[in-house]
Protein backbone atom coordinates (compact mmCIF):
# COMPACT_ATOMS: atom_id res chain seq x y z
CA UNK A 1 0.00 0.00 0.00
CA UNK A 2 1.43 3.26 -0.78
CA UNK A 3 1.38 6.54 1.45
CA UNK A 4 -1.01 7.96 -0.86
CA UNK A 5 -3.18 5.15 -0.40
CA UNK A 6 -2.67 5.09 3.13
CA UNK A 7 -3.41 8.53 3.63
CA UNK A 8 -6.51 8.49 1.92
CA UNK A 9 -7.77 5.22 3.68
CA UNK A 10 -6.94 6.94 7.35
CA UNK A 11 -8.61 10.12 6.02
CA UNK A 12 -11.78 7.79 4.94
CA UNK A 13 -11.64 6.12 8.24
CA UNK A 14 -11.49 9.64 10.08
CA UNK A 15 -13.84 11.36 8.45
CA UNK A 16 -16.61 8.52 9.24
CA UNK A 17 -15.86 8.53 13.28
CA UNK A 18 -14.46 4.38 12.16
CA UNK A 19 -10.81 5.00 13.43
CA UNK A 20 -9.74 1.96 15.40
CA UNK A 21 -6.20 2.27 16.98
CA UNK A 22 -4.94 -1.20 16.99
CA UNK A 23 -2.58 -0.75 19.87
CA UNK A 24 -5.27 0.11 22.08
CA UNK A 25 -7.39 -2.64 20.63
CA UNK A 26 -5.30 -5.30 21.52
CA UNK A 27 -4.11 -4.34 24.93
CA UNK A 28 -8.23 -4.40 25.65
CA UNK A 29 -8.27 -8.08 24.13
CA UNK A 30 -5.46 -9.00 26.19
CA UNK A 31 -6.80 -7.60 29.56
CA UNK A 32 -9.80 -9.49 28.76
CA UNK A 33 -8.21 -12.48 28.05
CA UNK A 34 -6.04 -12.07 31.00
CA UNK A 35 -8.94 -12.67 33.19
CA UNK A 36 -10.18 -14.98 31.51
CA UNK A 37 -7.59 -17.19 32.08
CA UNK A 38 -7.15 -15.70 36.04
CA UNK A 39 -10.93 -16.96 36.38
CA UNK A 40 -9.71 -20.50 35.27
CA UNK A 41 -7.07 -20.71 37.62
CA UNK A 42 -4.30 -19.81 34.65
CA UNK A 43 -4.67 -23.42 33.38
CA UNK A 44 -1.97 -23.85 30.13
CA UNK A 45 -3.74 -24.46 27.01
CA UNK A 46 -5.94 -22.43 26.90
CA UNK A 47 -4.12 -19.08 25.89
CA UNK A 48 -5.70 -18.75 22.38
CA UNK A 49 -9.43 -20.06 22.95
CA UNK A 50 -8.93 -16.59 25.91
CA UNK A 51 -7.92 -14.66 22.72
CA UNK A 52 -10.25 -15.53 20.36
CA UNK A 53 -13.57 -15.27 23.33
CA UNK A 54 -11.59 -12.02 24.42
CA UNK A 55 -11.74 -10.53 20.81
CA UNK A 56 -15.42 -11.71 20.06
CA UNK A 57 -16.79 -9.71 23.55
CA UNK A 58 -14.86 -6.48 22.22
CA UNK A 59 -16.37 -6.92 19.22
CA UNK A 60 -20.05 -6.93 20.31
Amino acid sequence: MSLKTKNKVNSASEASGDTIFLPNRDARIAEIAYYKSENRGFESGHELDDWFEAEQEFIL
